[in-house]
C-alpha cells in the first residue's frame, strides 16, 4: 500500500456514522468509511477507539453491543499504540502548532502510521502538520484529492 493512500480517521467521523440525528453528516461519513474499507486506506489509534466508545455509549446512547461490535471491526485497522515516542511527538505538535494535548496525539498518531491525510472536522481543512494534511470530510468528496490550503493556519505561521 502506498502511504499516499492512507487516511487517519478522527473520532468524530466514526460517531457521525452512527448519528441518525445528523442524516447528512451520517451519509457523508458513511461514504467516506465505505471508500476507506473498500480500498483498505483507513487507519486509527487506540485513543480514537476509546473516545468513540465513550461518546457513542454515554453521549449518544448507542446500544453497547453495537458500539462493541464497531470497535471490534475498527481493530482490523491495527490501531496505533500510545507509546513514549508518540507522547514526545505529540508534545512537539503542542509546542510547534499550539495544539491541545488530545489533538496533538491525533496528529502524532497519523504521522506514526504513515498517513498523508487526517480526516477530521476538528482541524482546519487544508492545514498541514509535517507530512499530514487535514481533510474535512464535509468539504472533500470521499477519496478525492486533498489540497494544501494557503488560507489554513499552518504551524509555521504561529511563530511569525
Amino acid at each position: 500500500m502506498n502511504a499516499a493512500n492512507r487516511y487517519f480517521v478522527d473520532t468524530n467521523i466514526l460517531l457521525y456514522v452512527l448519528d441518525a440525528k445528523s442524516p447528512v453528516k451520517q451519509r457523508v461519513c458513511r461514504n467516506w468509511m465505505d471508500h476507506l474499507w473498500e480500498h483498505n486506506e483507513g487507519r486509527i489509534s487506540w485513543q480514537v477507539l476509546h473516545e468513540f466508545y465513550a461518546n457513542a455509549v454515554r453521549k449518544m446512547g448507542v446500544p453497547v453491543d453495537l458500539v462493541r461490535a464497531s470497535v471490534q471491526t475498527y481493530i482490523l485497522w491495527q490501531p496505533v499504540e500510545t507509546t513514549p515516542g508518540l507522547l514526545q511527538r505529540a508534545w512537539h505538535w503542542m509546542d510547534e502548532a499550539q495544539l491541545a494535548y488530545w489533538d496533538a496525539l491525533i496528529v502524532a498518531a497519523a504521522e506514526r502510521c504513515g498517513c498523508q491525510v487526517l480526516l477530521s472536522e476538528d482541524f482546519s481543512h487544508g492545514r498541514r502538520f509535517g507530512t499530514v494534511l487535514v481533510a474535512n470530510p464535509f468539504e472533500q468528496p470521499a477519496g478525492g484529492h486533498v489540497s494544501y490550503s494557503k488560507d489554513a493556519k499552518q504551524p509555521e505561521d504561529i511563530h511569525d
